[in-house]
């Protein structure tokens, strides 16, 4: 008879189960090694001549690998697993023959003479992050036997394995509509001078086991691939907490912990530096066991997950960053300030804003051309991140106008002297075609008045400086120049 579940499965949507299926793209898809290795380990490590990788679509199920003699589908009133999928944990027949649900069955009394069957529900998440039940992952065998507990344990492992593999599956899909959606954004693109690598095809899973009485910790190859190490070498906790950073590895250490007390799974991504030195990113999933009602041990999934993460920081440092100037933007600029009010107004601390316009840089991009201006940006954009400023946010706001946010007391401490330090950098001689050609810029600095708490006050403060400081400028200019005249 079929053994009761563990836990109670959820409500059954068979319309959202079938969507979750079609998302992933497999059924009818061509072979994959990964898959036929996974059924293979399946069969040998439960010693069965058939095992499969079954696929249930809305009138049949498919199988996508198979070790042994099994039609590619078959409807779904005839298929074992489809009782499978309806089921939380592993169910296991002893002998089909002796159960009324399965007695007539084909694949029993037909020439496949079926008596012996067990299955895995293989749940991947749908849109909304819940489970669905799309196949199942099974063993069957001619004649009526059972599983043990680490028969059973096994199939549950390599049920989540098979999940991981269709989830890093999935992931390579992404990767790839992500590449085909920044190739359709290469104008934009190109206009910040950046181009968005392509995410590695799929990144390296392996699992593990902790075994909490004597600390001693079982590898898949897949783990001591990630690690760079030989497969087999035996390893404690301390050993595999050792390839963390201090700061990781007590997160890391606290974390398994917690999850030892509470029974809560945890998934993160921590920093990994392997056994060759080598700096990575890894995933680290893992769930708590039991025995007799006690934690027994740990178990999980190890994921290198190094390239998706650069990518996704590059990403997100692009979003921040000018092109051509490699400073901050607009954006992250707005984003800066109103944090450092804020803090300004918290602490009670002395927050000052510097806006500066480059004078001359209209009639030098007029008169040399873009690429004259262009380069006159990037000096600019150099001189910015001078190291007497490393304490300060500094940003292009757009066209030839920057700005700074500067809490540092020693520079605040003589605002006229800040200025003028500033304003040195600003005065740029460029020669094109040996026709050389200069520009300066002007520069106001605005202490955040006490009233002011919003970044369109301070900006607009700092504004009506700027333009004051321009107007001057233009004035002594002028003054300059009649005095030239006499």
């Amino acid at each position: 008879m079929m053994e009761a579940p563990l836990t109670i499965p959820a409500p059954f949507d068979e319309e959202r189960r079938l969507a979750t299926l079609q998302a992933h793209a497999l059924l009818d898809s061509e072979p994959e090694a990964e898959f036929d290795a996974l059924v293979s380990l399946a069969a040998d490590m439960l010693g069965c001549p058939v095992a499969a990788l079954t696929l249930a679509d809305r009138d049949r199920f498919w199988v996508k690998s198979a070790i042994g003699d099994l039609p590619r589908q078959m409807p779904r009133n005839v298929a074992f697993c489809d009782h499978t999928i309806h089921s939380s944990d592993v169910t296991i027949v002893p002998d089909l023959s002796l159960d009324p649900r399965f007695a007539v069955n084909p694949f029993v009394t037909g020439e496949a003479g079926t008596r012996f069957y067990a299955g895995m529900p293989i749940r991947v998440p749908d849109l909304d992050g819940a489970p669905q039940a799309i196949g199942s992952l099974c063993v069957m065998d001619a004649t009526p036997r059972s599983l043990s507990p680490a028969g059973e344990q096994t199939l549950r492992h390599l049920a989540r394995l098979t999940e991981a593999l269709i989830a890093a599956r999935a992931i390579a899909r992404r990767a790839n509509a992500m590449a085909e959606f920044s190739d359709r954004q290469a104008a934009d693109l190109r206009a910040k001078d950046r181009t968005v690598r392509q995410v590695e095809r799929l990144a390296m899973i392996g699992s593990w086991r902790i075994i909490l009485a004597d600390g001693q910790a079982m590898w898949s190859e897949g783990v001591y691939r990630i690690h760079e190490l030989p497969a087999g070498q035996p390893c404690t906790i301390d050993q595999g907490l050792s390839y963390y950073p201090p700061a990781a590895r007590e997160v890391l250490r606290k974390t398994m912990a917690q999850t030892v007390r509470s029974g809560e799974p945890f998934d993160i991504e921590l920093d990994f530096i392997t056994a060759l030195g080598r700096k990575r990113r890894v995933r680290v999933m893992g769930e708590r066991e039991m025995l007799d009602g006690e934690p027994y041990g740990l178990v999980g999934m190890f994921q290198d997950v190094t390239e998706r993460h650069a990518l996704e920081t590059q990403l997100r440092r692009n979003a921040d960053t000018d092109a051509l100037t490699l400073l901050a933007n607009r954006a992250a600029f707005d984003r800066t300030l109103e944090a450092a009010i804020a803090e300004s107004v918290g602490k009670g601390t002395a927050l000052a804003l510097v806006l500066i316009d480059l004078d001359g840089f209209k009639l030098i991009n007029d008169t040399l051309g873009h690429p004259a201006g262009d380069e006159v940006l990037r000096i600019v954009g150099q001189r910015l991140r001078s190291d007497w400023l490393d304490g300060s946010f500094v940003a292009r706001l757009g066209g030839d106008e920057f700005g700074l946010i500067v809490h540092d007391p020693a520079l605040l401490a003589d605002i006229d002297a800040l200025r003028a330090r500033i304003e040195g950098l600003l005065a740029i001689t460029i020669t094109i075609d040996k026709l050389t050609m200069s520009c300066a810029g002007t520069v106001a600095v605005t202490l955040r008045p006490e009233d002011c708490r919003t970044n369109r006050d301070f900006m607009h403060h700092a504004d009506s400086r700027l333009y004051g400081a321009k107007r001057d400028r233009v004035g002594e200019r002028r003054r300059g120049d009649r005095r030239r005249a006499n």
